[in-house]
């Protein structure tokens, strides 16, 4: 009996490559380190959320009233999510009278987006 193996199945040859390399370097420890926080932050679902909310909001920013009503939440646990991505760099907010509004700091978002397509500088 013949068995034919696809090149999916095909067995991979002492010291060949399976695929490439997905970046051009690895990341630095300093660049890890630095990453590390926003990342952790975003590993949320609702921290996560709340980013896309934000930045799909009119004119970028969203008041915490606005976001309330997307969570089965209540409204001081929104506001510390909300901290820890300000915390984290990746919000800017703004106190108005009562109400404090944020805004996506896309720069912030720029350099995780380059560091994760691997084209971080």
């Amino acid at each position: 009996m013949s068995i034919s193996l696809s090149a999916a199945q095909a067995p991979v040859q002492p010291g060949a490559a399976c695929c490439s390399p997905l970046s051009g370097e690895p990341l630095s420890e300093a660049e890890a380190e630095k990453a590390a926080p926003a990342l952790k932050a975003l590993g949320d679902p609702v921290r996560l959320r709340l980013m896309s909310l934000i930045a799909a909001h009119e004119d970028g920013e969203a008041c915490v009233c606005d976001l309330n009503e997307a969570f089965e939440l209540s409204q001081p646990t929104i506001s510390r999510h909300l901290k820890i991505l300000h915390d984290a760099g990746l919000l800017e907010r703004e106190k108005r009278g009562v109400w404090v509004y944020y805004r996506a700091r896309t720069e912030a978002l720029g350099g995780l987006a380059a560091l994760i397509s691997g084209s971080a500088a």
